[in-house]
């Protein structure tokens, strides 16, 4: 009985962990790794059962989140973005209207929503941030960073997920009149401004670290990587990364949210850009060069540090990587394998799950020092595009976007 007792209040336990999880951009570390437990430590031939393809959405490169109800994703229809709610069995709820979505490269949809509550938070590639009511749809509130705040661009307008920090969400604008912005979450008026550096906007979202008992939040401009103090606005310490040319344009591409473990924080950007592993010091007002590294140079697919190594695909050429597994103390690439070709990455259960940019094949692999050994791999076949939308897990269920459609596929054991 007691054992009967003990099982049920550690499945209870897990139950609440995964569904408790915060539905945002790459989990609830924003790290690329999720709670779920008891997945699938190997797939049928044939792959994962598929659950439902939801075709509504729209055209996109962003990811779904999922809470204990509702599936949320932005998508592009004509020239206005959406978002969209499914039930968890892919059927919609509701479509509503963001905004109009950038009209230069890449316009698909690429800002993950961020659930909070009743709450969902969305930024459109033209810096409309809108808050809607999570079951209704109903918009609540609206600001249009880009003329409030002037923000700044480069041609591939906003790809930012909306960073919630307690009662503040957090935005990246760049621009003349301020850097990072912190507004209320319940009426979308200012908090707090930072300073201005002068800069546009880069690609990537945000990031919240605990360092040395003080939460900092890690964000970029196109150039530099910089630390704010949440309670205020005061920029704590700035890390020149990208050089523009004589035409300021990019050497590469600020995209993938920084990685922090142990009082350093891992850049990585691709496009053949040294990737630089920068330890923060105690008081949190500057940083130092702790190892520079040129193989692990991830190009907007992401990285997840498992364990004390760091796996993720490199840079090789504009369509092409391969598989890398890097100690994260020590920079020591431990190993690199070539599998069909680079893309996102996220982990769960001690797994990777490997989906690679150009053909969408995907590979359970183990997180695993010793070497690269895919243990299952099937091919997403459903959407059309480059396969760039990081996939989520939520409660033994995988949802991958490819374009238009989102894919459900059963993980569980």
């Amino acid at each position: 009985m007691i054992r009967l007792i003990l099982t049920a209040v550690l499945i209870l336990s897990v139950s609440q962990m995964v569904s408790a999880q915060d539905a945002q951009w790459m989990g609830p570390g924003r790290d690329g790794i999720y709670p779920d437990v008891k997945l699938l430590q190997e797939w049928p031939e044939e792959g994962p059962e598929l659950l439902f393809v939801a075709e509504e959405p729209g055209k996109g490169h962003s990811s779904a989140v999922a809470t204990e109800d509702m599936i949320y994703l932005t998508g592009l229809k004509d020239s206005t973005e959406y978002l969209t709610a499914l039930d968890l069995e892919g059927n919609m709820l509701w479509q509503k209207a963001i905004g109009p979505a950038w009209n230069q490269s890449f316009p698909d949809s690429r800002c993950t929503p961020t659930v909070d509550g009743d709450r969902v938070y969305v930024l459109t590639g033209m810096d409309m941030l809108v808050c809607f009511n999570a079951s209704s749809g109903e918009v609540l509130w609206k600001v249009d960073i880009h003329e409030e705040y002037d923000s700044h661009w480069d041609i591939f307008g906003v790809s930012e997920s909306i960073l919630l920090v307690d009662d503040k969400l957090i935005v990246t604008p760049g621009g003349e009149s301020t850097t990072v912005l912190a507004l209320d979450k319940m009426s979308g008026e200012l908090v707090w401004k930072s300073e201005s550096l002068g800069a546009q906007r880069s690609n990537l979202s945000p990031l919240l670290i605990d360092h040395c008992g003080q939460k900092y939040i890690i964000t970029a401009t196109r150039t530099h990587m910089i630390s704010v103090d949440p309670a205020n606005g005061e920029i704590m310490w700035t890390y020149h990364y990208n050089t523009l040319d004589e035409q300021e344009q990019n050497s590469t591409i600020l995209a993938n949210t920084p990685t922090y473990s142990d009082s350093c924080l891992w850049i990585t950007s691709g496009w053949d850009k040294e990737s630089v592993m920068l330890e923060i010091a105690p008081d949190g007002r500057s940083v130092s060069e702790k190892y520079v590294d040129q193989t692990f140079d991830n190009q907007n697919h992401g990285v997840v540090l498992v364990d004390g190594y760091l796996y993720g695909s490199n840079f090789t050429e504009r369509y092409s990587g391969k598989w890398v597994c890097m100690n994260w103390d020590t920079g020591e690439i431990v190993w690199i394998e070539h599998w069909f070709n680079k893309g996102p990455i996220i982990s769960a259960d001690g797994m990777l799950y490997c989906y690679e940019e150009k053909r969408g094949n995907m590979a359970l692999v183990k997180a695993d020092p010793d070497g690269f050994e895919v243990i299952s791999s099937f091919k997403v076949r459903e959407g059309s595009g480059p396969h760039w939308a990081r996939p989520t897990i939520y409660n033994g269920m995988l949802l991958v976007r490819h374009g238009k459609v989102l894919i459900a596929y059963k993980i569980g054991a």
